[in-house]
């Protein structure tokens, strides 16, 4: 089985994490499994605009809410705040860790995703290893 599990969340849609993490323990169940979550970065001019405070609120908050699901992803689990767009961010850290697969969350395509493409579009074109993808 794999080793090693990438399970990028999304803060914004937490309700997804529990069957991910559920889909990493069978794929791994030994694994040492990664809660991820990308902070995107702002243009210089727009972070001028935003207090640092919040940006930093922001980033404690998403720490937070993953550190309370590492009991329910086992005792190998730990997090992982990444910086950037989140499919690069991702996929850095999947070639960093040198990741089995990744268990990512899909949402049914709209209209945008056909023109820019969403993020586990991404991660599934580019990723250097097996990708699962949640829908």
């Amino acid at each position: 089985m794999y080793k090693t599990i990438i399970v990028p969340i999304d803060i914004g849609h937490m309700e997804r994490a529990e069957s991910m993490i559920s889909a990493a323990k069978q794929l791994g169940p030994d694994a040492s499994i990664i809660l991820a979550n990308a902070v995107e970065t702002l243009p210089s001019h727009i972070m001028a605009e935003i207090p640092v405070d919040m940006i930093d609120d922001a980033k404690e908050r998403a720490q937070e809410k993953l550190n309370g699901l590492i009991e329910a992803a086992g005792p190998k689990a730990s997090v992982k705040m990444l910086e950037g767009h989140a499919a690069s961010a991702i996929l850095d850290l999947a070639e960093d860790v040198k990741a089995d697969v990744i268990v990512i969350a899909s949402h049914k395509p709209g209209w945008q995703d056909y023109l820019i493409g969403s993020t586990a579009a991404r991660v599934v074109r580019h990723a250097k290893c097996a990708v699962f993808v949640i829908r």
